[in-house]
């Protein structure tokens, strides 16, 4: 009969050989043959182990590791710890980020019973995760299934479920040496599962295009716009938003006259921040085409003429077609620093144009949802190409959960000059426990800038925040909530400082501490509504 030991050995050999190199931890009793195992591994120096408390911080740290290229599983118990997985694992099979989630369950003879913390665990992700159950087959059978899941993994790129059967004893006898020679590292960067590229298509001549990127477009994107000429469309976190076709205000200029000349889109990435954009994509008269998208391949929200691989023009753009959208984006960038340089506080578009100025070569910053990526959006300026500033943010689903836990895993997983989060008060507060961590954890270099006004804002942009509303607002949307990141910060000694003015931002960043720190960027929530409605007004003219 194979022991429980011997299983997990086998189950954690197999994701060695398989090239994973680090392993999230957070302790059960139910698991504990594969945290020992891995343990062991850990002090054989074949991967990297990290424990956390919680389950659901365990599985964002595991997906920022991965989503930077440093392939992850994350080991939780059985019950709701598996449950607690389950948002990490929605944002990797919408992101097609590779993370494996390693779970024990109760042997088969419990299956279907009121045992103690027994549920059906089996395909408990849903459809989107495939399931693979081990522990019924014996240790050799087993492992072979645990193979054999592990290399379709890695060539469809999507995030996998190990569920694994442990009885008693719980407990080894020895420790394991550990006798596994893994492959050879490999420098790993987002995309690395996706293979190789397919067919080029061409596109004629003639039409008037821009070219869009969306979260995790990378490079192509760019390469498109500057061979052909066109207006590069770029979120931050699209990994193409550098060079001189990137057009720093899109989202405003896509409210006025030029936007109504657009006869053709070319769409790279997920695009997610912009409603203008969607807007654009859904519009009658613009031929819209889109790479292919990964992972999932679910299909795009707006009809398409054609999907592609690799594309290119048929010949450069020779027309004024991109020069006049690069005057136009200098006029509004130079109306939109005076506007917010005559504002008398400190604003959230201040921030992020303050966390991208920081921004040294060689580094990273992690971005959450809601408004601050969108406020980085406006303000991320021109970077050079080739300087290997990284922006990534969890744009699968967009969820404000985890943001913490991921900036600290990718910090951990990606050798950085400096690496920054930007991120809002709810979202901080949403995963302020990311922020614990046992003494003998390593710890990264990171300073996360939250942007705090007592919150949620962006409501306030959109038709909730309408005059009508706002006997209701607070309660329902604004949810203001009072509490003191200062001593939230303390609780886990994490080194903590509120700012108040544009000047004392800079000074903050300018000068890190070194390991984890918050610096609290506070600012207005009163007059949000009216900013960004004078600030979408520069773009109309």
């Amino acid at each position: 009969m194979t022991t429980s030991t011997e299983l997990a050995r086998a189950v954690i050999g197999r994701l060695i050989e398989q090239g994973i190199r680090e392993i999230v931890l957070a302790p059960g009793s139910r698991n504990a043959p594969l945290a020992f195992a891995a343990y062991d591994a850990a002090e054989a120096g074949l991967l990297r182990l990290h424990t956390r408390l919680d389950e659901r911080s365990a599985g964002f740290l595991a997906l920022g590791l991965t989503k930077v290229g440093s392939h992850t599983a994350v080991i939780c118990t059985s019950g709701t710890a598996v449950a607690n997985l389950h948002p990490a694992m929605l944002e990797a099979a919408h992101a097609a980020v590779p993370l494996i989630a390693v779970t024990a369950d109760r042997p088969e003879r419990l299956a279907g019973t009121d045992a103690n913390q027994t549920t059906d665990q089996s395909g408990i992700f849903g459809p989107l995760v495939p399931t693979v159950d081990v522990g019924a087959e014996g240790v050799v059978r087993d492992a072979t299934v645990v193979l054999s899941a592990l290399e379709q993994q890695k060539r469809h790129g999507l995030p996998l479920h190990l569920n694994v059967r442990l009885d008693d004893p719980l407990v080894p006898e020895d420790r394991w040496q550990v006798a596994i020679v893994p492959p050879e590292p490999t420098a790993r960067e987002p995309g690395w599962w996706r293979g190789p590229p397919g067919r080029t298509t061409t596109l004629p001549v003639g039409p008037r295009t821009v070219v869009v990127a969306g979260d995790d477009a990378g490079p192509p994107a760019r390469g498109l716009a500057e061979t052909s000429g066109w207006p590069l469309l770029a979120e931050p976190s699209s990994g193409s938003r550098t060079g001189e076709h990137a057009i720093r205000c899109y989202r405003l200029l896509l409210g006025g006259p030029l936007a109504d000349e657009i006869q053709r889109v070319v769409v790279f990435g997920h695009p997610t921040l912009s409603r203008p954009v969607t807007r654009l994509l859904g519009r009658d008269d613009v031929e819209v085409w889109a790479a292919e998208t990964v992972g999932l391949g679910l299909r795009r929200p707006y009809d398409v003429a054609g999907t592609f691989t690799r594309i290119e023009a048929a010949s450069p753009d020779a027309t004024d077609w991109f020069q006049r959208w690069r005057d136009a984006d200098a006029r509004v960038a130079r109306d939109l620093d005076a506007l917010l340089a005559a504002e008398p506080d400190l604003t959230p578009y201040d921030v992020g144009g303050a966390v991208a100025r920081a921004l040294p070569p060689d580094s990273l910053l992690v971005v959450g949802a809601s408004s601050p990526i969108r406020d980085l959006d406006l303000m991320v300026p021109r970077y050079p190409v080739g300087a290997r500033r990284k922006v990534i943010a969890n744009r699968g689903l967009s969820g404000i959960d985890g943001v913490v836990s991921t900036a600290v895993g990718a910090a951990l997983g990606r050798t950085s000059d400096r690496t920054l989060a930007l991120l809002g008060d709810v979202t901080f507060l949403h995963d302020a426990n990311g922020l614990v961590r046992g003494a003998r954890e390593p710890e990264p270099d990171l300073t996360i800038v939250v942007v705090n006004d007592d919150g949620g804002s962006i409501f306030a942009m959109l038709e909730q925040g309408a005059p009508a509303y706002t006997d209701r607002y607070d309660r329902l949307f604004g949810t203001p909530h009072g509490v003191d990141l200062g001593s939230l910060c303390a609780a886990t000694r994490t080194p903590h400082l509120r700012v108040t003015s544009r000047l004392e931002l800079e000074q903050a960043l300018a000068t890190p501490n070194g390991g984890i720190e918050v610096i609290e960027a506070v600012v207005r929530r009163d007059n949000r509504r009216d900013l960004d409605a004078r600030i979408r007004a520069l773009g109309q003219g």
